[in-house]
């Protein structure tokens, strides 16, 4: 019962909660106009029917009353004008017919019967024909048979234009329905888009707190919640830098004690952690500045040469760097964020593929994308956002033996939302890595 109903439910409500409440407002909206309508037409109906029977009950009864007590040769010269529209009087047996069991036709019956105070019986027979007619077979008090030849007409006919009304008022209902729905759920989209577009690090516009209480009380909430995840950010960014600052100086004593020190094995390997811990920290204080876009201002440069000069400066050191695809004109950017991030993909490229390849494209929208390629062992495909993260290392391949901190990849994605591009990193078809930058 529960999975048919869940199953029911899933494939005939819409998706979207505005559809579903529009729906569920429109079908309820219906429901009740038409209950409306119903419990008027029906008490019309009744009130109509009564009416008509009432009408019948008296006329009939008078008219039989005459043709009872007036002599047998006058009565022809009566039936006209004792005879009404929705019926008329035959004096004789009338036509042949059958016996006739519907409900109008014993009502019409009854009625006729209260009318002549069940003196007189009554046969009710129906004509066949393509108009329904019904004939009330009694005799007179001498004898002479005398039928009622009824045709009874719609109790409450309805007007042609009633049903062009009906689809109006059902359009003019479905589109307040709309309208209603649409400005009840647009807070609610405008609060889904907004936290999509959370980024506490960016001081973007706050949510509008405008409109009805619950929708003031929520666009406040969530601008709290925001401001609250940023000042967390911030403290954590702080007391990373703080720590990564206080450590310089108790790492240059050390460095310069241990350089003091006798010429031994121990005194070498202690060299070699003391510059993996300065370069932890380095990494760290460079974080910290990334997250804040470092401060550097915008600048108009030549991309082409800018690109060509970082890979020459790799190739003077006999580095296997290279750059295929070239653009001309120029491009406004921040060039020392922008080289740092080439460089951080340049060598990850270089350490764990032996080689990087420079590729610059322009797409149609006037957007450039700058990738670095490899052919190393690439990242697995369900760790690739984890590797965008600080501190992550990928294991066994990219460990701290093979360099980095973890810190390279979330300093370079930083830099790019600085720049206000992108990053997206992807495995190559035959192997390798591809480190891709998008920048407009």
């Amino acid at each position: 019962m529960t999975v048919a109903a869940s199953f029911i439910r899933g494939r005939m409500l819409p998706s979207s909660l505005r559809s579903r409440m529009f729906l569920i407002l429109l079908v309820g909206l219906a429901i009740a106009y038409g209950l409306s309508f119903s419990v008027l037409y029906a008490e019309r109906y009744i009130s109509a029917k009564a009416m008509m029977l009432g009408t019948l009950q008296s006329d009939v009864a008078a008219s039989v009353a005459v043709f009872d007590r007036i002599p047998a040769d006058q009565r022809a010269n009566l039936t006209d004008p004792l005879s009404r529209g929705n019926f008329r009087f035959i004096l004789g047996p009338g036509q042949p017919g059958v016996v006739d069991t519907s409900v109008r036709g014993a009502e019409i019956a009854d009625t006729i019967s209260k009318a002549i105070e069940h003196r007189l019986p009554i046969r009710m027979e129906a004509i066949p024909g393509e108009a329904q007619r019904l004939q009330a077979h009694l005799a007179l008090t001498d004898g002479t048979p005398l039928t009622i030849d009824i045709t009874p007409r719609s109790i409450m006919p309805l007007a042609v234009w009633l049903p062009y009304v009906f689809v109006l008022q059902m359009l003019l209902i479905g589109i307040l329905a709309w309208l209603a729905v649409r400005q009840a759920s647009h807070p609610l989209a405008a609060l889904a888009a907004a936290a999509d577009a959370l980024d506490p690090s960016k001081n973007g516009p706050a949510l509008s707190d405008t409109g009805p209480t619950e929708v003031a009380h929520a666009a406040r909430a969530f601008n709290a919640m925001r401001d609250r995840i940023a000042q967390y950010l911030e403290e954590r960014e702080q007391i990373l830098a703080a720590i990564s600052h206080d450590l310089q100086t108790p790492i240059t004593r050390m460095r310069l004690r241990a350089e003091l020190a006798d010429d031994t094995p121990e005194r070498a390997k202690l060299l070699h952690d003391i510059g993996e811990l300065e370069r932890l920290v380095q990494d760290g204080i460079a974080y910290f500045r990334s997250s804040h876009g470092n401060g550097e201002k915008f600048s108009r440069i030549d991309l082409a040469s800018f690109i060509e000069s970082i890979c020459y400066d790799y190739q003077d050191t006999v580095k296997a760097v290279s750059v295929s695809g070239t653009i001309t004109g120029t491009v406004t950017t921040k060039p020392l964020a922008l080289r740092r991030i080439l460089s951080n993909f340049i060598d990850n490229a270089l350490k764990f593929g032996g080689a990087a390849e420079v590729r610059v494209e322009r797409k149609q929208g006037g957007e450039i994308t700058i990738t670095v390629l490899d052919r190393g062992p690439g990242i697995p495909d369900d760790q690739i956002e984890a590797a965008m993260q600080p501190f992550f290392r990928l294991e066994p391949s990219r460990n701290r033996e093979t360099g980095g901190s973890g810190l390279g990849l979330a300093i370079s994605q930083q830099l790019t939302a600085a720049l206000g591009g992108a990053i997206r990193l992807y495995n190559r078809d035959g192997g390798g890595l591809a480190a891709e930058v998008t920048i407009r």
